[in-house]
């Protein structure tokens, strides 16, 4: 046997041994063997804290001095154990720890020096580097995140983290060939013969047995066996003909339960367990395979295969009934990834993206209604690996998102490890209602069923797991493991009261299941082995599937349900995709997937291709579709981040009854409002946008000057600070952090009240200013630092752990638990004048400079890893996009410089348009701030307000401020991104629509500063709540902090206006505002 098929028996071997549940004998194969390693027992073993073994099971396959990357393994492991030892106060044990294990890095690393030192100390935490060090468990879990990455970078662990793909039960099947080729050798064959033993070659003895000798053809042996015994024809069992491999039909697995005890092997067809046919020619094939096990297309015949007629007038009629007028095109602000319509209110469309963010539509009148971004609901109920997870890599992505039945719940899955779900009460109220950690890794697909007349939702993921939740409580009721891939989809459904879910996995696998503990009832391979979905049609009849191959090859077929066979498979694919096609069924006639930049449409009834829709062009490779409930609307997602909405007559029709009953847009009337303190004309605001088509809503201009029209609550200090310089929510939105120009830096937090249960930031329940016991205050270190050269600036990390700040002197790094001072770096000059952590990577930060630079420091190493030239003045603003690897930059010299992330080289630059016959001050501040969509960014200047994007550095819109009001102070998006709360330095606060920036309404001074109020304040800065995109605080001049809400009862900022005579199409006639200019940028 060559080297190559030792290691292929081995293989085996692992996977017997794993089927059997051998435990012990697997991993020490493994490790002896140092051919596969197993990084889920390593986790197990890291997370368990068992040193020991992991050390053992390393030494397989590493060793500490092999490369640079094993001693990193092995330091960060015995680091561990030290500090563990520490934490329990076992000085003995940590001391032989340091001599035993670490002290062979003492050559090689200085941290060796640093950690002996901590023996000195009562508290290892009382070190810098050790303060964050929370608890063992989440130690370990974020060690283990660090410990993948270096595993994976290990050339020595190449080619040993993936198990090769292997049928189940190979070796079984390897040596029942082996008996049944023994058993054909045999003079007289008996048809039951008696194997009693594997060590000696099987021979039937009884030469006078009357059966006749199996012809050649006819000798090979079935090779699909119990789950249960290694052989079933060990106990005078019938020794059955080899056939193909079983494929179970639907109507047999549905009513006879399962026999496999191992739900990591796939179950088998055998006379007891899966309703096996005593006639092997009957028995149904794989869907598409053929006697020989290659692949073949199959058709129950020429009656399956109904041409349509070639009268144009019939297609005509049939065409009609297929949506593919563009009636709408919504503008989402970001890739949707996941769409679907409401069951009842079928023009509501809820869309997910691929930043995590969640809207529901109007589609009638383009409205927006609701917009979330994904955050975490309680933090402290998610996993140890969630949490890993989240804090290395904050990107998430939507991966399904979907209506119950009735529409009252709606479920969203995301691709890091939760599912969340939302009570929807009409209108744009939509609550939170449960949170579920529900898998390791990412979320795939998400449904909903009622199998025991109780509402659940069933969830996939990339753990092979599908689980099945009570969605009233969020109970986990099942969990179905028998994948051996990810898991990417499920169809559940229900036959003559038989409840069952199918699953789909990456690797091409389709299993069934029923509602029970019992394993999988089939397993199927997909047509390609490609990565499918299933769906049936609307009547339940008829079972569909459509999925992609590694190589691009997309198939899209209907299932015999009868017989576990292909029944069609429908021609029209011409070219490879780059990714899954996605498909929808409707009305029980349509078939429609998106691929090749275009609809596909077939008849249910006929393999050949319908016809194709292109929605009037500018569709990516594979779009996203999904119909409303009676066919008559299809949404189909678009480049730059639109969705069309594609309609029948009866679509149309459907969208302008809802749209009558909306507020749709209209004319806006040039008038004059009288404000406190003189009167601000609306001709001095000119709107500016290069984006005609599809005009947003307009809205009347409201204006509040009295306390009674909105909610607020102020927030005072119990210190003596000047002004507020610096504002912002934390990311968990129960708290508000100012800096005072004073360097002094005040935390206010929510706590649970009878007013307030959720402890989130709001102007019901009055904060608590956050003060240690010891008095200490977060104050910025002063040393060095000029009064006229200080610009306050401070960044907050994704944890809500630590912020970073400075006020002119050194940059200060606080934990925000303890308040204590980390560390301090950067002695000035030149002085910090803006900070923004790195969305990847907490440790590395962009630091503006008053000498123009800007500095990319690494916190770890303490070091300035690049040093960035494109400003000829301070530098006042800067950016991340995590999405394209972009950092944008502004400065006081109205320069806007974009950057690559990775790289750091420079990559455009474009300055700011001064208005004609404005002045800016010498060293005006100007802002950025990046859309929700990570493909635009907002631009705020004292004269103006401005949308860039991102790519080509192009004004979109502007808003200027006209030459009689007021200098703009701060302005930031709301956390949807579909508002601009903006600050003047007349005390107004004007609130912009970022689709527009059309001014929706305007706050006076009276409104909500005390009457008592002396001298000139006015917001210095305002900050938008992380959740609440109608909430949002400022910082005054006068020392205060003010939380602003609208009115409860409006729950919005602003009014539309009423609806104007629509056009003869019954489409709204958008109308440019009067009194405004409109031009390009």
């Amino acid at each position: 046997m060559t080297s190559s098929l030792s290691r292929d028996l081995i293989f085996l071997i692992l996977q017997f041994l794993d089927e059997e549940k051998f435990k012990e004998a697997l991993h020490k194969l493994e490790q002896e063997s140092g051919l596969f390693f197993n990084f889920k027992y390593f986790e197990d073993l890291v997370l368990g804290g068992n040193w020991d073994e992991v050390e053992r099971y390393l030494s397989g396959f590493t060793r500490v001095d092999d490369n640079r990357y094993s001693m990193k393994i092995f330091f960060e492991i015995r680091k561990q154990k030290y500090l563990e030892a520490l934490d329990k106060l076992d000085r003995a044990k940590a001391v032989a720890i340091l001599n035993k294990d670490l002290k062979v890095f003492s050559t090689f690393n200085d941290l060796f020096k640093e950690m002996t030192q901590l023996l000195t100390l009562d508290n290892f935490r009382e070190n810098e580097q050790l303060v964050g060090y929370r608890d063992t468990k989440t130690a370990r879990a974020i060690m283990l995140v660090e410990l993948k990455k270096l595993i994976e970078a290990n050339p020595l662990f190449r080619e040993k983290l993936q198990f090769p793909t292997v049928k189940n039960s190979r070796l079984r099947m390897l040596i029942n060939q082996s008996l049944n080729w023994q058993h054909s050798l045999c003079p007289n064959p008996r048809q039951n013969p008696d194997i009693r033993t594997l060590f000696l070659d099987h021979s039937c003895r009884n030469s006078n047995d009357s059966f006749a000798r199996l012809n050649g053809n006819n000798q090979l042996m079935c090779s699909v066996l119990k789950a249960d015994s290694l052989l079933p024809i060990s106990s005078n069992g019938p020794f059955q003909s080899l056939t193909p491999p079983v494929q179970t039909p639907l109507s047999i697995w549905m009513s006879i339960p399962s026999t496999a005890s191992h739900p990591a092997v796939s179950a088998a067809a055998n006379g007891s367990g899966f309703g096996f046919l005593g006639n092997p020619a009957a028995i149904p094939k794989g869907p598409g395979e053929s006697s020989d096990g290659t692949y073949k297309m199959t058709f129950s015949g020429a009656s399956d295969r109904i041409m349509l007629p070639g009268s144009n007038a019939v297609q005509s009629g049939i065409i009609d009934e297929f949506p593919k007028t563009v009636a709408r095109t919504l503008n989402q602000g970001s890739v949707p990834t996941s769409m679907d319509f409401h069951p009842i209110q079928q023009t509501l469309l809820l869309v997910g993206t691929n930043v995590g963010d969640i809207s529901l539509w109007e589609a009638s009148s383009r409205e927006k209604l609701v917009s979330r971004s994904f955050q975490v609901w309680d933090i402290g109920t998610s996993s140890i690996l969630s949490k890993a997870a989240l804090v290395k890599d904050p990107s998430v992505s939507v991966k399904r998102i979907l209506w119950t039945p009735d529409g009252n719940i709606c479920g969203v899955a995301y691709s890091k490890h939760m599912m969340q779900l939302y009570r929807y009460h009409g209108g744009n109220d939509i609550r939170q209602h449960l949170e579920i950690d529900a898998h390791v890794g990412s979320v795939n697909d998400l449904a909903f069923c009622n199998p025991n007349k109780q509402l659940c939702a069933i969830t996939c993921g990339d753990d092979t797991t599908i689980k099945v939740w009570d969605v009233a409580t969020g109970a986990k009721l099942y969990a179905f493991e028998g994948h051996a891939a990810p898991v990417y989809s499920v169809c559940p459904h229900n036959k003559e009261n038989v409840h069952f879910v199918f699953s789909t996995s990456i690797d091409g696998k389709i299993k069934a299941w029923l509602y029970d503990l019992a394993g999988s009832r089939v397993d199927y391979e997909a047509p390609g082995r490609s990565c499918t979905t299933m769906a049936y049609s609307a009547d339940g009849k008829r079972l569909f599937s459509c999925g992609t191959s590694k190589d691009g090859e997309s198939h899209v077929v209907e299932w015999n349900e009868n017989e576990g066979s292909v029944k069609r498979a429908y021609q029209g694919f011409h070219k490879h995709s780059s990714s899954v096609v996605q498909f929808d069924t409707t009305r029980n006639r349509f078939l429609a997937v998106g691929d090749d930049y275009s609809i596909k449409v077939w008849d249910m009834d006929n393999v050949n291709l319908f016809t194709t829709i292109n929605a009037e062009g500018d569709l990516p490779a594979c779009p996203r579709i999904r119909f409303n409930k009676d066919g008559t609307l299809l949404a189909v997602s678009a480049n730059e981040n639109r969705i069309k909405i594609l309609a029948t007559a009866d679509g149309v029709r459907l969208l302008r009854t809802y749209d009558s009953h909306s507020l749709v847009a209209s004319r806006v009337a040039s008038e004059t409002l009288t404000m406190n303190g003189g009167t601000r004309n609306l001709d001095d605001a000119k709107t500016r946008s290069t984006e005609e088509s599809n005009a947003p809503r307009l809205w009347r201009l409201t204006e509040i000057s009295k306390a009674a029209q909105l909610r607020s609550l102020r927030l005072s200090p119990t210190v003596n600070i000047d002004k507020i310089s610096r504002l912002i929510y934390t990311n968990s939105g129960t708290s508000i952090l100012a800096l005072a120009s004073n360097a002094i830096h005040l935390l206010w937090k929510w706590l649970r009240t009878d007013q307030n249960l959720s402890t989130k930031a709001t102007t019901k329940a009055a904060p608590q200013l956050v003060q240690p016991t010891s008095g200490m205050l977060m104050t910025n270190d002063l040393t060095n630092s000029r009064p006229e050269d200080a610009v306050p600036c401070f960044a907050l990390s994704k944890n809500d752990s630590y912020v970073m700040s400075s006020s002119g002197g050194k940059i200060s790094l606080f934990n925000m638990m303890s308040f204590k001072t980390m560390t301090t770096f950067m002695c000035p000059p030149p002085v910090a004048t803006f900070l923004a952590f790195h969305p990847k990577d907490n440790n590395i930060i962009a630091v503006g400079m008053d000498d123009s630079t800007i500095n990319i420091y690494n916190v770890r190493v303490d070091e300035v890893k690049k040093k960035l030239k494109g400003h000829s003045k301070r530098v006042t603003g800067l950016a991340f996009s995590f999405l394209l690897n972009t950092l944008v930059s502004s400065g006081a010299d109205a320069q806007i410089v974009s950057w690559n992330s990775e790289s750091w080289e420079k990559q455009k630059s474009t300055s700011l348009q001064i208005p004609s016959g404005r002045s800016a001050a010498v060293l005006s501040d100007t802002q950025v701030q990046f859309h929700q969509d990570q493909t635009h960014f907002l631009v705020v200047h004292e004269t103006q307000l401005s949308i860039y994007e991102v790519a080509e550095l192009k004004c979109i819109k502007q808003w200027v401020a006209g030459e009689s009001s007021s200098p703009i102070s701060h302005a930031t998006f709301s956390c949807d991104s579909q508002l601009v709360y903006t600050g003047f330095l007349d005390g107004v606060i004007s609130i912009f629509g970022a689709a527009n920036l059309q001014e929706r309404c305007q706050i006076n001074p009276t409104a909500y500063l005390p009457t008592n109020v002396s001298g000139m304040v006015f917001p210095q800065v305002v900050a938008a709540h992380p959740h609440e995109p109608n909430q949002f605080a400022v910082g005054l001049t006068d020392g205060g902090v003010v939380v602003l809400e609208p009115p409860e009862a409006e729950g919005k900022w602003g009014l539309p206006l009423p609806p104007p005579p629509s056009a003869e199409n019954g489409l709204p006639t958008p109308v440019a505002a009067s009194g405004s200019d409109q031009h390009q940028c």
